[in-house]
């Protein structure tokens, strides 16, 4: 039997038939979600109330590295307090009012530090205006801010403050006013200092003296008395009795 040709053998061969056509589903892509403005939560990063003070070297106003560190040990408290912008007023009023108890730290082995994200020119600036006489350290990238609880998302700063006690945190305040800031800082330094020389805290055992309200007496107006009607009384004229003159001639 002669050989078939190539394309006698392919038309020779049974057809099978082509598989069901299966639609092929492309998976839809997830839609990226932008969560920058999302604010993550808490991680235990964030320093809490006995924890230490951060290994953390920062510019001041005049570029000068500060070491958080090197001040705990030079010093027994240290005070950071956290603005947001320099030489807005809120920040101005909570400088001003750490300058004013600024001899006050100084005397008491207290170390001033004003925090915020300025550009040390900017903090320059704040401290010649205000002639602050503390160092304001310059954090653009909010690490320490944020590490200290200050940070707000997606930007900004909650005004605060911390108090270290030999390189040991036991004062934070978070967002809080200018007026609260610096009469607190200075209320705690205050305890501090007292419970350091084993002066007991002061408490008084008299009783606040309540003032009486003063009650003034009432004058009551009396009548007037009506006067009565005296009777009158007419004066009687005496008639003197009548003489009888003696007639000329008659004894």
């Amino acid at each position: 039997m002669p050989e078939l040709r190539r394309s006698a053998r392919v038309a020779a061969k049974p057809s099978v038939p082509p598989p069901p056509f299966e639609e092929i589903v492309q998976p839809k892509k997830k839609s990226k979600i932008n969560n920058s403005s999302a604010k993550p939560s808490a991680t235990s990063n964030e320093l809490e109330v006995g924890d230490k003070i951060p290994d953390v070297t920062l510019f001041d106003e005049d570029n000068n590295e500060v070491s958080l560190v090197e001040a705990a040990n030079k010093t027994k408290y240290v005070v950071i307090f956290a603005y947001p912008k320099a030489s807005t007023p809120g920040c101005t009023r909570q400088a001003c009012g750490f300058q004013r108890n600024y001899q006050f730290l100084k005397s008491n082995n207290v170390t001033v530090f004003g925090l915020s994200a300025d550009l040390p020119k900017s903090q320059k600036n704040f401290v010649t205006k205000q002639k602050l006489e503390y160092s304001l350290l310059s954090d653009p990238s909010r690490e320490l801010i944020g590490s200290l609880g200050a940070k707000k998302y997606p930007t900004g700063i909650k005004r605060s403050h911390w108090i270290f006690v030999d390189g040991i945190l036991k004062v934070k305040k978070i967002q809080i006013s200018p007026e609260a800031s610096i009469d607190g800082a200075k209320a705690d330094i205050e305890q501090f200092i007292a419970e350091d020389k084993g002066e007991p805290k002061e408490e008084t055992n008299e009783e606040p003296k309540v003032e009486e309200p003063k009650v003034e007496e009432s004058k009551v107006e009396e009548p007037e008395k009506e006067p009565k009607d005296e009777p009158k009384v007419t004066e009687s004229k005496a008639t003197e009795p009548k003489v009888e003159q003696p007639i000329n001639g008659t004894a």
